[in-house]
């Protein structure tokens, strides 16, 4: 799908912004026809090399950026491509995104003045959006942290329930540490583009607008600050459910213990006077029998006492 802004027929040699969205070879070429510059293919965007992200080549600036194809993790990473010149942008993409889509149609209703301004527009569209993302993750982390450690927890729970909360929470933070990769990606890629454009010297970026892109280059710098932050917060959650799912199994293993101790000593006494010796004194008597069920009743109690004064139960 080819857009320009403004509308213009081919060549749209008067578009101030030329969008690309999975377009074909045919519209690529119209494209590269219409202004005279080389417009980068699927591969060539996907590049990780820094030199192969931000470079100069005809007097024209070619930066591209991994982006979230969505505002959630679900999906992977999907590279955006620009080639900027004082005269026209083209961004060149593969999926469809919204801050792309909401941006077209704002240039509708008011027009930039340039290609740099459309450009400007677009990253700190961008950067908001991560911001808007970061926001969202850190609201996330807090409700997690509060049932975690600050909110009232039943004394009886049943083990699958237990089970159940654990594991969603280890999806939950899954989801969440994968969305802020892709934040990082993403900022480190904003940044790489924000200091090519300040420092390369092209003229490409006006006086004017010049202290809007450094505006912006301090957004993703604090972003990235802030990322790393969640990012930690992340591992400290992670690291207190796996603290949670031990100390459940370890209460398992605890009442497992309990009882089986508790068993023992009832089962020997059983043991003794199950074996039927001709010369047992108490095969005769006649409270043998209720002696050796209360003789078992307490050597069964006695394990329990010890354990709930040692606090262990």
């Amino acid at each position: 799908m080819l857009r320009s802004y403004p509308e213009a027929q081919e060549p749209w040699s008067e578009a101030t912004w030329i969008d690309l969205c999975d377009a074909s070879e045919s519209e690529r070429a119209a494209v590269e026809r219409a202004t005279g510059l080389r417009v980068p293919d699927q591969s060539a965007v996907r590049e990780i090399e820094t030199t192969s992200r931000v470079y100069t080549e005809n007097n024209a600036l070619y930066l591209s950026t991994p982006l979230p194809a969505s505002p959630n993790a679900s999906e992977p990473l999907s590279a955006v491509g620009f080639v900027l010149t004082s005269r026209v942008l083209i961004s060149v993409r593969f999926t469809e995104n919204t801050v792309f889509n909401n941006l077209f149609q704002g240039c509708q209703t008011a027009p930039a003045q340039s290609a740099s301004e459309v450009f400007l527009r677009i990253l700190e569209a961008l950067v908001d959006r991560a911001a808007d993302t970061l926001e969202h993750c850190s609201a996330q982390l807090d409700d997690l942290s509060h049932r975690a450690f600050h909110a009232e927890r039943p004394r009886r729970r049943a083990l699958k329930t237990v089970s159940e909360k654990l594991r969603a929470t280890l999806r939950t933070l899954g989801q969440i540490g994968d969305h802020i990769s892709q934040i990082r990606d993403t900022l480190l890629g904003f940044g790489r583009i924000a200091a090519f454009v300040c420092e390369t010297g092209n003229p490409v970026v006006t006086a004017e607008e010049r202290p809007r892109l450094l505006a912006a280059r301090a957004d993703i710098s604090s972003l990235n600050d802030y990322q790393q932050h969640l990012s930690g917060k992340v591992q400290f959650l992670l690291d207190a459910t796996l603290g949670f799912i031990s100390i459940e199994q370890n209460d398992v293993v605890k009442a497992l213990t309990i009882v089986s101790v508790v068993g023992v000593p009832p089962v020997l006494v059983g043991g003794i006077y199950g074996m039927n010796f001709e010369h047992m004194p108490e095969l005769h008597w006649l409270f043998g029998y209720p002696f050796a069920l209360l003789l078992m009743l307490i050597t069964g109690l006695l394990p329990l006492v010890w354990f709930k004064w040692r606090g262990w139960m």
